[in-house]
């Protein structure tokens, strides 16, 4: 659900430099289609989700004859090459999973139906989601823009033997306090999980920084402008938010001394050993590789990202909260995709029905009984949180975040491709060493100037 650093601003050329063509996209009916029935085109990237959307499709087949679902998964990146390219040519998908750095340009742009003006979608009750996630999703005219799908939050993955080996145990993972200043118990608790080529720890007399065997937080890269399981965790844990506003704000805050010190500690844990330099994991960390491998005994990643984990080979898989930061609790960035209908699709209000089902208790259902994600709509998320619970994995630390609104808005603004484009380089520098993090001062002034 994050991943969008590297497609953001190719993405956002290409529509700017081609020329979008209105023309439908409608697909001629499936082999063995009621005769007269409507084809949809539906696009997904993740491909753990194809089954229980596939699953999902069968479902409104059967309530729907008149209609067919054409499913297709892309990986991430080929996916947004290929909607690129689709919508350039007029012939996209006529609904496709969508994301909130992606969907601004695309509304100002006028390839999505708004949903408010389509039979079937109009009437939606939005407050029947979780809280908040529609709101990411209306656009500056107030038009309806996606049907939210899921939502995701941010924790910190472990394996217990590591944690044992250390004379640790979960309990020890709990509570714990974070500020920019010392690190608080979250440091000393990464300073003790680290250990050098000898076999020292960082806490430890004669630990050795430059020689380090296991780190103890794996790197998530230098996170880009939203820093989803970087370091948005961290800051928002000051108090710290994006933008002035929660949505289509019109002014970032990397000017903030609260999100610059957040920074500073994070990339100076490189200098102590505690995690690995950038030269090590590149802009590609693969941070669940990292645990997998004992390379890090800590890793903060998304709730997408479950599964992944739970079968990460001789794992022993722990779970535990964020630590509190001076806000006096865990803060998690709270990111949701949702799915949008192309205005090119030929056959907008059948694709609204579809769309209808897809935010529905029923399919959501479905999808969370699949144990990938967490659905948006309150049904969705416990059929998710009971199928991780049956493989043995107690979520709650995600859910908690959300029930209790100790959570942090993905920034949803104009311009976030060309934003991107000159933020993630700058926190890479920021990352290898090679800027100081007050230059974000002067780098705010100028994403800022793009917002007005």
């Amino acid at each position: 659900m994050n991943h969008a650093r590297r497609t953001t601003a190719t993405l956002t050329a290409a529509l700017t430099a081609g020329t979008l063509v209105l023309a439908g996209c409608a697909s001629p009916a499936e082999p063995g289609a009621a005769e007269g029935s409507v084809t949809l085109d539906y696009w997904l990237w993740d491909a753990n989700q194809l089954p229980a959307y596939q699953r999902c499709a069968d479902a409104f087949e059967e309530e729907n004859p008149d209609l067919q679902v054409r499913i297709s998964q892309y990986g991430y990146d080929d996916y947004w090459r290929k909607l690129t390219a689709a919508f350039v040519a007029g012939a996209g998908p006529d609904v496709f999973t969508d994301h909130l750095t992606q969907y601004p340009g695309f509304a100002q742009k006028g390839l999505l139906r708004d949903l408010n003006t389509l039979d079937a979608t109009a009437d939606v009750d939005y407050g029947e989601f979780q809280e908040g996630l529609p709101d990411l999703w209306v656009g500056q005219d107030g038009g309806q823009y996606g049907m939210p799908k899921d939502f995701d939050t941010v924790a910190l993955f472990y394996d217990t033997n590591v944690i044992e080996e250390a004379g640790l145990g979960p309990e020890d993972l709990e509570g714990l306090d974070w500020d920019p200043q010392d690190g608080g118990s979250f440091e000393k608790l990464l300073a003790h999980l680290t250990v050098d080529e000898n076999g020292v720890r960082g806490d430890e007399e004669g630990f050795d920084p430059d020689n380090v065997a296991v780190y103890g937080l794996a790197s998530n890269g230098a996170g880009g402008t939203a820093g989803q399981t970087t370091w948005s965790w961290l800051a928002g844990a000051t108090g710290w938010k994006f933008t002035d506003k929660d949505v289509w704000g019109t002014e970032y805050h990397f000017d903030d001394p609260r999100v610059q010190d957040s920074l500073e500690w994070l990339f100076g844990l490189v200098e102590k050993g505690y995690m690995a330099p950038f030269e090590e994991v590149g802009t590609e960390p693969n941070p669940q590789q990292a645990l997998g491998s004992g390379r890090a005994a800590i890793s903060a990643n998304g709730s997408w990202m479950l599964g992944t984990y739970a079968n990460l080979e001789g794992v022993d898989l722990g779970i535990a909260s964020l630590p509190s930061g001076p806000v006096g609790h865990p803060v998690s960035m709270y990111n949701g995709l949702a799915d949008s209908i192309s205005a090119q699709s030929e056959d907008p209000e059948e694709a609204a029905r579809w769309v209808e089902f897809l935010g529905s208790d029923d399919c959501q259902r479905i999808v969370g009984e699949a144990g990938v994600v967490f659905p948006a709509r309150p049904a969705g998320t416990e059929a998710a949180v009971e199928a991780f619970a049956e493989r043995g994995l107690d979520v709650s630390v995600f859910t908690d975040l959300v029930e209790d609104g100790n959570t942090l808005y993905f920034p949803v603004t104009d311009s976030f491709g060309s934003i991107e484009a000159i933020v993630q380089p700058i926190m890479d520098e920021i990352y290898i060493g090679d800027r100081d993090v007050s230059t974000l001062t002067e780098v705010n002034d100028r994403i800022n100037g793009l917002l007005r």
